[in-house]
């Protein structure tokens, strides 16, 4: 019989009313390894209600019991990261280095919601005016929720849990129905910390629930990482309903090479931030922009190394890449190489190909040489093992044909002047920006996100901006004066 993976509400398992279920699959085999619970508009509304009955006690609780548990959560996270790992792995499919290394970065967050204490601390300014001082805090919304994608199921939950839940918020989380079971996992370890039951919920499901939670009232903030058309649709329908909304969208992210790039150096990073996790990532980099002379080189130096990548069972030991998270998401990929090929690319390491395991999503590593901007390999986001090389002549040509893409996620360049690298960190109309470093996703004590197609909404993901996400702002005005002075005053309030 499947095992049926529960909602977690009010601290407990939860089967939910709907009857719906999804499969869940382990993409290395194919086989059906669960079923997950899809809820219900009603399910949505009795998490909801039950976050809603703990934000009121949990706001209440000091900054120093708060810190207290998110110490607690980081130190079982720490502790058990294997076992996460070895979840995350069986229903996504990324080797399990990757996978605690998507842990470890998730970590990060949660360390930097421990120091909540001086996080939240206001500004107090003695004698505005006469006998006037002005104090601001930083307060809870109350629910919040987040939407998250199946590529780091266990990554940008943290990214957006340990800050609301840090600032005193409930939260409740909607994973990607393709790989549930870490969320469940996370929620028992909350538990474990000494989190209050209601605080951290999980609902699994699709449409249904998101739109139940886009549209409840009691809902204050959405956060969202996904593709663009979704992140649109997310943004558009939480704010029609008066929520604050961050929803992370798609990418195409390019790295420009420079002639005087150290180009063993710049096809190690391409490697590693094209293909790993085969490509499910939306900080990978999916487009090298080869400027002037170095192009045959520096395509013949990646493809000299892809034939040493392992392509295999994300659990099985020496694996450097494992499969896409389905068998319809790997066709589609199949396709734009099919796409890419016939529109005149030429085909340097076609992935379609080789002795790949059976049973498994599986696709190799592609390289495309001779891009351009019209080609769909181009102009889509693809999410999966696919680099696309395109040539450009200069410098300037390179950064115009990034700063013309709609999406604006992350970027890097590769170079030894340090002249050309500030002008490029200067000019370039990109989020997030590398400097000979591949995947430049920020530490927690910055935040994260995109500009353009990449981001809707004002405010960046974790760090600063995550705590201002999951606070609103009070300016407090007191005095205290001696009641004989007081008198009737019809005129504006002056500070001086």
């Amino acid at each position: 019989m499947t095992t049926l993976i529960p909602h977690w509400i009010r601290g407990a398992e939860a089967s939910g009313t709907s009857g719906r279920t999804a499969p869940v699959h382990n993409p290395a085999t194919g086989e059906q390894t669960a079923e997950v619970a899809l809820a219900s508009t009603d399910d949505v509304a009795t998490a909801v209600a039950s976050a809603k009955e703990a934000a009121i006690a949990w706001r209440e609780s000091s900054l120093s019991r708060r810190s207290a548990v998110l110490f607690a959560f980081r130190q079982l996270l720490h502790e058990r990261t294997d076992e996460l790992a070895a979840i995350i792995t069986a229903e996504h499919g990324k080797v399990l280095s990757d996978a605690a290394g998507e842990i470890a970065r998730g970590l990060e967050n949660v360390e930097f919601a421990t120091g909540v204490p001086n996080l939240l601390k206001g500004g107090f300014s003695e004698q505005a005016s006469t006998g006037v001082d002005v104090y601001s805090m930083r307060q809870p919304l109350g629910v919040v929720a987040g939407i998250t994608p199946f590529n780091f199921p266990a990554m940008v939950p943290l990214w957006m849990c340990a800050n609301a839940i840090a600032c005193g918020n409930a939260f409740v989380l909607k994973p990607s129905e393709k790989d549930p079971s870490a969320a469940n996992w996370i929620a028992r370890l909350w538990q474990e910390a000494g989190l209050p039951d209601g605080v951290f919920t999980v609902v699994h499901g699709d449409k249904e629930a998101v739109d139940a939670l886009l549209t409840h009232p009691d809902v204050s903030a959405i956060s969202f990482v996904g593709s663009t058309p979704i992140a649109k649709y997310i943004y558009e329908t939480g704010t029609s309903h008066g929520k604050r909304v961050q929803a992370l969208g798609g990418a195409k992210n390019h790295a420009l090479v420079l002639p005087d790039a150290d180009l063993d150096m710049a096809a190690d990073a391409l490697v590693s931030a094209a293909y790993g996790a085969a490509g499910e990532r939306c900080m990978a980099l999916s487009v090298a922009v080869a400027v002037g002379d170095i192009g045959d080189e520096l395509v013949a130096k990646v493809a000299q190394r892809l034939p040493g990548l392992r392509v295999g069972d994300g659990a099985a030991e020496g694996t450097d890449m494992g499969p896409l998270i389905t068998a319809e998401h790997r066709d589609k990929v199949r396709g734009y190489i099919d796409a890419g090929e016939a529109a005149g690319a030429t085909l340097v390491a076609d992935g379609r190909t080789g002795d790949h395991p059976q049973g498994g999503y599986f696709l190799g590593t592609t390289l495309l040489d001779h891009v351009t901007p019209e080609m769909t390999v181009y102009t889509d986001e693809i999410f999966g093992p696919v680099l696309s090389v395109v040539r450009v002549e200069t410098y300037e040509e390179g950064l115009e044909l990034i700063n013309s893409n709609q999406y604006a996620n992350g970027t890097a360049i590769f170079t030894r002047d340090g002249g050309a690298a500030r002008a490029f960190q200067h000019d370039v109309h990109v989020g997030m920006v590398g400097i000979n470093v591949p995947i430049p996703v920020p530490v927690a004590y910055y935040s994260f996100g995109g500009w353009k197609d990449s981001l809707f909404g004002d405010t960046h993901m974790y760090g600063p901006e995550g705590i201002n996400f999951y606070t609103r702002g009070k300016v407090v005005t007191q005095r205290w004066p001696d009641p004989a002075t007081s008198t009737i005053d019809l005129g504006f309030p002056r500070t001086r």
